[in-house]
């Protein structure tokens, strides 16, 4: 069986040390870009080689470079202005809207399918959920596809 792109979600705690290393080095140098490769990587304690054998292939959930496109569901109560706020708070984790779709509410419930490009999320998607979860007429959040 190829296993050519196949991605599974594993707990941080049962991965070789080196993972997490690698993800340490990464996010050394995004908090300073002065620094080079060998600079980092001798602070967390790994070689190079380590890191650019990995490194390609190591990512926190949700920021993986192949794409940065999500969709979610998103269904709430027909009410002047819910979406609109729905859509502030989607805005305010630095993440581009790209599509809106939104279905003809039934029994005073609305479908909107929300794809958004989250390259410059301020947090992770599941800070994102939980905050729209709080948003009062909010009924349900859920991500549908991850590119």
């Amino acid at each position: 069986m190829d296993k050519t792109n196949e991605f599974y979600i594993v707990d941080s705690r049962v991965l070789p040390e080196v993972f997490g290393k690698v993800m340490a080095v990464k996010n050394l140098m995004a908090a300073d870009n002065t620094l080079s490769v060998q600079e980092a990587s001798s602070r967390i304690g790994i070689s190079r080689s380590a890191f650019y054998k990995y490194r390609d292939h190591v990512f926190p959930l949700g920021e993986d470079k192949r794409g940065h496109t999500v969709i979610f569901s998103i269904n709430l109560y027909d009410r002047p202005g819910l979406l609109s706020n729905v859509l502030n708070v989607i805005a305010g984790e630095d993440v581009n809207i790209l599509t809106i779709n939104q279905a003809i509410p039934i029994n005073g419930i609305a479908n909107v399918t929300v794809s958004v490009e989250v390259s410059r999320i301020k947090n992770d998607t599941d800070v994102l959920i939980n905050k729209l979860r709080l948003i009062e007429g909010l009924l349900s959040v859920n991500i549908i596809a991850r590119e």
